[in-house]
């Protein structure tokens, strides 16, 4: 019986449930479509990169003697959209069945379901085993967790899995070794000399293609230089394991101006297509440990972003959605201003990350959680908006990873699912993890008044101005307590200057 096999752009892998049991005569569909690539309109970069990644892996599988159906995007018959590809291939083949692994994103989860009565064979939809928690298995956990913590979820994935265990221990008698990964970045310390990769002919066309279809897009495609294939994937983990493993855990939440990378994996675009399997990274990085080339602290704060942080915002995702996009419990309304598209700001933290993204459809956890997350947060913008802009700005962004980070993580917006604060901080943080507070036009040690850093009174007017919504969390109560001790004149003045310059930020939404 001939199957169809339809694999997504973000299923870029051999193993991945839909080709488990590939056979001679079945036919892999690939198709590339207008409607993912502008849903919300995606950094040239991102489109680029899983375009080139997806007709390398479709070259790699007719090398193996697959038969591969291959739909470009500047193919005068293409429909534009998943159905529309998936009925066409469907009537050139005449399969017996469809089989596909299930989606990243709910909207695409709903496509699929509709498959079923829309084409005229049947639709086999098969988990997606490439993660270690499966929804079933995330279900029965956190039915019993009366708070979603990821840190008890972790343990539990360590045990599961063996990770850097010893027996029923873990390794060094430590779960979380995250109070050894907090050091900023002194002047003497060099970061690796990164790898580049050079277009082929075939990624040349894509970036030729991109730039023509989706130039008005968000992004740059210059200098054009990430692994696309398999086998650049796994060169690139392996010199982030021997090179840049051993200092990443001490340095991961560090920030240097023109350095974005630093010790970083800089891998995450390349688990969540499928070319390389979080397992093999995990199993890459322990060996690192058990080899004595990498210390505890950088692999464990490694394995637990895979097998901790990813699962759980995955698990957290699904369990929660439809309804979860629409999460604001602190009812925050304000538009997000035109300078997160320009760069055009003074605040010199903001320009570095948004120029670094702009040029690489990247930044690091830091850049995005402390930076220009916490800079969100502060000011109150949109939870849609600011969800929107995550998505449509990162080259690993998915649905499924993003919705969850900004939501919980970033906004606070579902008012405290899985995170037991809201991430708030002043211009203290990022004036100690980075060299961006230096060169700005702004003081971060200076409070209130005339060049004052916006970050330290956004800080104190969020705190006041969500009072009623956060006072009864008990990790806000020294935070509250020392509200309440400032000098009312104090505090008046505060808000006033938050309120001055929020009232500055330019939202046309002409981006």
């Amino acid at each position: 019986m001939a199957a169809l096999r339809f694999v997504l752009g973000d299923q870029l892998s051999r193993e991945i449930s839909s080709l488990s049991d590939l056979e001679a005569g079945d036919t892999v569909l690939m198709v590339e479509v207008a409607a993912e690539a502008n849903y919300v309109r995606h950094h040239q970069r991102k489109i680029a990169f899983l375009f080139a990644a997806m007709r390398h892996f479709a070259d790699d599988l007719r090398k193996r003697d697959v038969s591969v159906d291959y739909v470009r995007l500047d193919d005068e018959a293409n429909t534009g959209s998943f159905t529309g590809e998936l009925q066409r291939a469907v009537e050139r083949h005449a399969p017996d069945r469809v089989v596909v692994t299930e989606p990243g994103e709910w909207r695409v989860r709903e496509m699929m379901a509709d498959w079923r009565e829309e084409v005229a064979c049947e639709v086999e939809i098969r988990p997606d085993d490439r993660f270690i928690c499966s929804h079933e298995r995330f279900s029965e956990w956190a039915e019993g967790h009366k708070d979603l913590r990821m840190e008890y979820f972790y343990r539990e994935m360590r045990r599961e899995t063996g990770y850097l265990m010893e027996g029923d221990k873990p390794a060094e008698g430590k779960w979380n070794f995250d109070h050894s990964n907090r050091e900023p970045l002194k002047t003497s310390v060099k970061a690796p000399e990164r790898p580049t990769y050079s277009v082929d002919e075939g990624t040349q066309e894509v970036i030729d293609l991109v730039s023509s279809r989706f130039g008005n897009h968000f992004g740059s495609l210059e200098d054009f230089d990430y692994p696309v294939s398999r086998r650049q994937a796994l060169h690139y983990l392996n010199w982030f394991i021997d090179e840049a493993l051993p200092d990443f855990g001490t340095f991961q939440d560090a920030m240097r101006s023109g350095e974005p990378l630093l010790f970083h994996s800089h891998i995450s675009a390349l688990i969540n297509c499928g070319l390389i399997d979080p397992r093999e990274a995990c199993d890459r990085a322990e060996h690192a440990y058990r080899d004595g080339t990498a210390p505890i602290n950088a692999v464990e704060g490694f394995i637990r972003q895979i097998i901790g942080w990813r699962e759980f915002i995955r698990g957290v995702y699904w369990r929660e959605m439809p309804d979860y996009a629409a999460s604001n419990k602190l009812l925050a309304q304000r538009k997000l201003p035109d300078f997160f598209w320009t760069g055009e700001t003074d605040l010199n933290c903001l320009k570095q990350c948004f120029a670094e993204v702009k040029a690489s459809a990247y930044n690091h956890h830091i850049q995005r959680l402390m930076v220009i997350g916490n800079f969100c947060l502060l000011c109150g913008f949109d939870p849609r908006e600011v969800q929107e802009w995550y998505l449509v700005v990162y080259h690993d962004a998915y649905e499924w990873v993003e919705m969850p980070n900004v939501v919980g993580m970033i906004l606070y917006a579902d008012g405290g699912l899985f995170a037991s604060k809201p991430y708030a901080a002043s211009a203290n943080y990022i004036d100690k993890m980075s060299d961006y507070c230096g060169d700005c036009a702004y003081s971060a040690s200076k409070k209130t008044g005339e060049g004052a850093c916006p970050f330290n009174v956004l800080y104190w007017d969020f705190i006041a101005r969500n009072k009623d919504r956060l006072k009864g969390n008990p990790r806000m109560n020294r935070t509250y307590a020392t509200l309440e001790r400032m000098d009312g004149e104090k505090v008046k003045t505060i808000r006033r200057e938050a309120t001055r310059f929020l009232d500055g930020l330019v939202a046309t939404g002409d981006y």
